[in-house]
């Protein structure tokens, strides 16, 4: 009877010392919201030089893309029926995957033409599988959603102008 009490409370003291403590471990839980990666400076100053910026941020006006347009110049005043029109097709073919105003499993449209020329992103909309395998910032951009390619809606070069006239409203 000795022993096994013996025994018993050396078990106990193991279990105890094993716990360590009583420090909690805080379990994460699913979320939507993507933690941003944390970057290492190669000094203890941080500088805009060192900062790396993500494909859907960086600005390429120059780039035109891989695809049917090869220019295009926008009117100063917004085609209200035709960003009417595109609003609708993009509602009906874009929801899926795009947010207008927010990243969700694509970019957002939202100031699209402030970071991209026009005829790249009618190029995008209208041939998103050669852009992704020949244009170098489609690729950057398959890469940082995760590797999910846009879907080709097979929409026609007058329903991804207006598309890209509603872009111009948001």
């Amino acid at each position: 009877m000795k022993l096994t009490l013996k025994i018993i409370t050396v078990l106990f003291i193991s279990l105890l010392v094993s716990c360590g403590g009583k420090e909690e471990k805080k379990e994460e839980g699913f979320s939507y919201d993507k933690k941003a990666p944390t970057e290492k400076a190669t000094s203890n100053t941080s500088t805009e030089a060192t900062k790396v910026v993500p494909p859907s941020e960086r600005v390429d006006l120059a780039n035109k893309g891989v695809g049917p347009v090869k220019s295009l110049v926008l009117a100063p005043e917004i085609d209200q029926a035709m960003a009417a029109e595109g609003e609708e097709i993009f509602k009906k073919n874009c929801t899926a995957c795009h947010r207008p105003d927010k990243k969700f499993i694509g970019p957002a449209p939202k100031g699209v033409l402030e970071i991209r020329s026009p005829e790249w992103v009618m190029n995008m909309i209208l041939n998103p599988e050669v852009m992704v395998k020949e244009d170098p910032l489609a690729k950057e951009l398959l890469m940082e959603f995760n590797g999910a390619p846009m879907a080709n809606q097979n929409l026609t070069e007058a329903q991804a102008r207006a598309v890209l006239e509603y872009f111009r409203t948001l």
